[in-house]
């Protein structure tokens, strides 16, 4: 059996004979984390897969992620090391069940979190993001907006935007362990800390955020902050990240049961023979890949939110 050194030993040198980099979001276990060439959230990764002068992606998260990698990158080969590592979210949403809701409300323009398939991706009018999710709404013509398929994400961008938002039913069940008791405990433990929640948590979670932010979004507020301690609303993951890039502060997850099994199935083992064998690769049919990309470029023209 391979000690932990040489299996990182032997990525390396299988990332160097394959022209490969190696993406991890940033729920992935600590260890893939320390090995990855870049770290971030779903689409910052697949954008810089596109950057990358690399053949081979190996895409450390969840099927979707991957997927979107492959959108936007088509003449790359990415692969996944677990292929069974989908979301639960995103599976909630199908093609065939979004055209249905489409004929409910055929004056509404579908906008769909990334958080999704490529085949819903190529159903939707455009892409957002947790960070952009109201700035793509507030920039669509139409006053009704069905939007797919977190029902959370949906109800925080209600508050912020005039617009009537129809949610789909759909929700995170790694965020929704998170509750609100469990935070005010924290709070009360650490009454200096702020709490900064993503918008995937429940609404009674997010009305007692002091910020409430993308995993990119905590990652650059968390560097500018004065505060020394923070109660992290997300995948418990990313406090790995938080601890190594700002060693002077202190971080407390908001519930020790916010864990996403999947994003933790990929383990170095699995790395490892994902880079000797090739596999799994993700390929995603030339026509709805178009029609994906074309709601992910919709996405990025509308001015970034800060």
């Amino acid at each position: 059996m391979q000690d932990k050194q040489s299996i990182i030993d032997n990525i390396n040198k299988l990332k160097k004979e394959k022209n490969a980099v190696i993406l991890a979001h940033n729920y992935q276990r600590d260890e893939i984390q320390d090995i990855a060439d870049f770290i971030g959230d779903s689409l910052g990764l697949s954008r810089e897969a596109v950057k990358q002068d690399a053949d081979v992606i190996v895409f450390c998260g969840v099927d979707f992620m991957a997927e979107s990698a492959a959108i936007l990158s088509p003449e790359k080969t990415v692969i996944m090391p677990e292929i069974d590592a989908g979301c639960p979210m995103a599976a909630m949403v199908t093609p065939k069940s979004l055209r249905e809701k489409r004929e409910e409300y055929p004056d509404a323009a579908v906008v769909c979190y990334v958080n999704t398939s490529a085949a819903v991706k190529a159903e939707c009018d455009i892409c957002c993001t947790s960070a952009n999710a109201v700035n793509v709404i507030n920039s669509l013509d139409e006053d009704t907006i069905i939007f797919v398929p977190d029902k959370n994400l949906a109800n925080f961008v209600d508050s912020q935007t005039d617009k009537t938002i129809i949610p789909w039913e759909g929700y995170c069940p790694t965020h929704h362990q998170i509750l609100a008791g469990d935070v005010l405990l924290m709070k009360e433990q650490h009454p200096s800390a702020e709490f900064l929640a993503h918008p995937e948590c429940r609404k009674d979670v997010l009305e007692i955020a002091d910020k409430i932010l993308s995993t990119t979004g905590m990652v650059n507020y968390v560097k500018q902050s004065d505060s020394k301690e923070f109660i992290i609303g997300t995948e418990n993951g990313i406090l790995h990240r938080l601890e190594n890039e700002n060693p002077d502060k202190t971080f407390y997850h908001a519930s020790q049961y916010a864990i996403c099994p999947n994003m933790k199935m990929i383990t170095l083992d699995s790395v490892q023979k994902s880079l000797e064998r090739m596999e799994y690769k993700i390929e995603v049919p030339e026509d709805i890949r178009k029609k994906a990309k074309r709601a992910l470029d919709k996405m990025l023209e509308v001015k970034r939110s800060k």
